[in-house]
């Protein structure tokens, strides 16, 4: 049973702060002034180092041993249910809160001034493109707003800013910890297979997401089964969806290369899908995803269509490298599971692929066959790369398949290497960057798979960190060996 919750801006109440990383110094810095009495618990001195408050800092086992002093636990996302702090605290009746919900109920309560307007975009892929599409538009309308949330500043540093609405990117852990926020309209893009191990369950993390539809206006990815499933459901008073096809009343859409909200007017049109710069479907989809919550809060279609011939994506995002001897390299990193490699794939006719690093699970198969004629390549790296040559030799057994692997890595795939449409290069990283090394014998390797017309995509449907420090690491690397190529 949970404890009825104390006002966190009473002075004297104690509160536990996890994780001393960005969430829990700015947790700390905007509790400090309401005379709450803080602990942070973290067991990285590296982190404890970096913090510049007057909360008394405990080891994660000495908060849990004491979690019953507590009258409120704020978490860093990252944590989940499971971890013991958490758990304990759950078991205890200790009310758990994100850093989002605190931004929250702080904005709510006028801690700030006059409460926000939170627009909020959520989904597994895509949310960082569509959020940032919609801080454009709501700019281009002169409106005060400000970009905050997974995207980069947390919600509760831009608080302080003179804004009155807030284009919030929202992930399925910052909103696992938000139970009551509501937002003034949110979309959920798409749902695919990610972060269950974080969950527990698909019904799990789709729920996770289903909780920025209980505001005033609920959008969904039509297009997508699992994302539409969740609008019966919305407690929205307003209820929509975006198609690429032609909408339906109440629905945007697409008629004749024109976005089209049919839902906020009536066939009303918005911008032409030629001024998108990003390329194939999923860049329509992020598109209407924005603009219909742009109309929510009441974007002119004039506004909508001047974002969006200015926007540019950003780093790591299906982002233009260079075009060399009529073959385009692209970068999109940031694609780090099957749904988001998918999407990036078919946005070209013809594609390199280069793919592979940590897949947390997911399965590859539906990717590949989805993709394979489209294939005219396949650069492997990473540690998960003998689960996608395995797909591939199923689902595309005559697209050529390259694994780049170095000379201490063990688990060389060898089903396939005496066959010339599979072949491994194994790099010698000597004098150099491992990193580095790895990339320019990809990108050589890709080269050789190209033609005039081609695209090299870097869309790994993978997590980084076996190889990289991040997918932006991941994303710099192959476009320095790209350039390095043509000096």
């Amino acid at each position: 049973m949970t404890r009825a919750v104390v006002d966190p801006l009473t002075p004297g109440t104690r509160v536990l702060i996890t994780g001393a990383g960005l969430t829990g110094r700015s947790v700390s810095a905007v509790l400090e002034p309401t005379g709450v009495r803080m602990t942070i618990c973290d067991d990285d001195p590296l982190a404890l180092q970096r913090l510049v408050t007057p909360a008394r800092v405990v080891t994660t086992a000495e908060a849990v041993a004491a979690i019953g002093d507590y009258a409120l636990v704020v978490t860093s996302p990252g944590f989940p249910p499971a971890a013991p702090v958490l758990a304990a605290a759950a078991a205890a009746g200790v009310p758990v809160w994100g850093d989002v919900e605190l931004a929250w109920r702080l904005d709510r309560a006028g801690w700030f001034g006059p409460p926000r307007r939170w627009l909020v975009v959520t989904g597994t892929n895509g949310k960082t493109t569509t959020t940032s599409m919609l801080h454009a538009m709501l700019l281009a309308a002169g409106r005060r707003a400000v970009l905050c949330g997974n995207i980069g500043n947390p919600v509760l540093d831009m608080l302080t800013e003179p804004a009155e609405i807030l284009a919030v990117e929202l992930s399925s852990f910052q909103l696992h910890w938000a139970p009551s926020v509501r937002p003034d309209a949110g979309v959920v893009l798409n749902i695919a297979e990610d972060h269950l191990d974080w969950h527990g369950s698909m019904a799990a993390y789709a729920a996770a997401k289903a909780r920025v539809l209980d505001g005033r206006v609920a959008v969904v990815g039509l297009d997508d089964p699992l994302a539409a499933g969740l609008l019966d459901g919305a407690a929205a008073a307003v209820r929509t969806g975006f198609r690429l096809g032609e909408p339906a009343a109440g629905e945007f859409g697409v008629r004749d290369g024109v976005l089209v909200d049919n839902t906020f007017g009536s066939q009303v049109a918005l911008a032409h899908t030629a001024d998108i710069p990003v390329a194939g479907p999923v860049g329509v989809l992020d598109a209407l995803a924005a603009a219909a919550l742009a109309r929510a809060a009441g974007v002119a279609p004039d506004a909508v269509s001047a974002a969006l011939r200015s926007f540019r994506v950003g780093p790591h995002r299906a982002q233009v490298v260079e075009v060399i001897d009529g073959v385009t390299y692209v970068d999109d990193s940031k694609a780090t599971n099957p749904h988001a490699a998918k999407a990036s794939i078919a946005a070209y006719p013809r594609v390199v692929w280069i793919a592979g690093g940590m897949l947390k699970g997911a399965s590859v198969d539906g990717l590949v066959a989805g993709v394979a004629d489209r294939l005219a390549g396949v650069v492997l790296i990473g540690r998960d790369r003998a689960v996608i040559a395995d797909a591939l030799s199923r689902h595309a057994p005559d697209v050529p398949v390259v694994e780049v692997v170095t000379g201490e890595d063990s688990g060389v795939h060898g089903a396939n290497e005496s066959a010339v449409k599979h072949v491994t290069r194994v790099v010698d990283a000597s004098g150099e960057s491992l990193s580095g090394a790895v990339m320019a014998a990809v990108v050589e390797a890709a080269r050789g798979l190209a033609r005039t017309g081609d695209t090299v995509l870097l869309a790994p449907a993978g997590a980084s960190f076996d190889q990289f420090s991040g997918y932006g690491a991941r994303g710099d690397a192959f476009a320095a060996a790209v350039r390095t190529g043509i000096r």
